[in-house]
């Protein structure tokens, strides 16, 4: 059985690989493809997941792989390693500062392991489970807010504008009204680390994937945050939907999602 510390160790070795790559490449021209009308896919991205994979598996052979441009590698083992290559692509391509590496490690479906790295800063977020969440090392925690009108909020919006972008369309306006505002900076990974440092106070999203969540909400559960589904639910990192808050405006978030619901 591997100990978390050196999946914590090989995680974060892995991140600062693919970070190191995706740096080389922002003022180079984007060899860019289209998975859809607005998803994109770089060069950069595939090098990225290839030096990821490559760096885990050297270390772990025999462990599963589920990563967000190559599919699922499945083996006979308690550990799902759980990579986005670069979350925030078209953040990416447009030399928008807000992009990241997510890598999560999973035993037994459960997060154990969560590694971050916030892009073009170069933060490193960490999180091992029951032993607290850091930034660059330095330990973090959620905010203290616990009014929504004193609150800042966080939330992104799916490729595909269907129910769910309406709807969230929807809570943007009302929570817009009854915070002090509501941020949209296009990389789920990223919010999720910005709620675990307390720099924003809550997120939600709808058309999540697992690559999205599966390391922030690690981190914030380690800071001290909530993680469920919209109204309330236990979340898993295949549901498509997320409600994260530092505890406090928990309640008063899912409320307004009823509400809006």
């Amino acid at each position: 059985m591997a100990s978390t510390q050196s999946l914590r160790s090989v995680a974060v070795g892995a991140a600062k690989s693919a970070a190191k790559i995706i740096l080389g490449t922002l003022h180079h021209p984007r060899d860019v493809h289209h998975k859809g009308k607005t998803d994109l896919v770089t060069e950069t991205d595939r090098r990225s997941e290839d030096a990821i994979i490559s760096h885990i598996q050297a270390t772990f052979p025999d462990h599963s792989i589920l990563a967000e441009e190559s599919g699922t590698t499945y083996r006979d083992s308690d550990y799902l390693w759980v990579i986005d290559p670069l979350d925030g692509t078209t953040n990416f391509v447009h030399g928008y500062p807000s992009f990241g590496v997510s890598i999560a490690v999973l035993q037994n479906g459960e997060p154990i392991v969560g590694v971050v790295v916030e892009l073009p800063v170069n933060r490193v977020y960490t999180a091992v489970k029951n032993a607290g969440a850091f930034c660059d090392n330095e330990p973090i925690h959620v905010s203290g807010v616990s009014e929504l009108e004193q609150s800042l909020l966080v939330t992104g919006f799916g490729y595909d504008h269907n129910e769910n972008w309406h709807r969230n369309m929807e809570l943007f306006k009302s929570f817009t009204d009854i915070t002090q505002g509501v941020r949209r900076l296009g990389s789920a990974a990223v919010d999720l680390c910005h709620v675990a440092r307390g720099v924003v106070d809550g997120f939600w999203e709808f058309d999540l994937h697992p690559w999205d969540t599966a390391a922030g909400i690690l981190l914030v559960r380690e800071a001290g945050g909530i993680v469920t589904k919209m109204i309330g639910e236990p979340y898993s990192i295949y549901d498509d939907s997320i409600l994260v808050s530092n505890g406090f405006l928990h309640e008063d978030m899912m409320k307004q999602v009823r509400l809006d619901g």
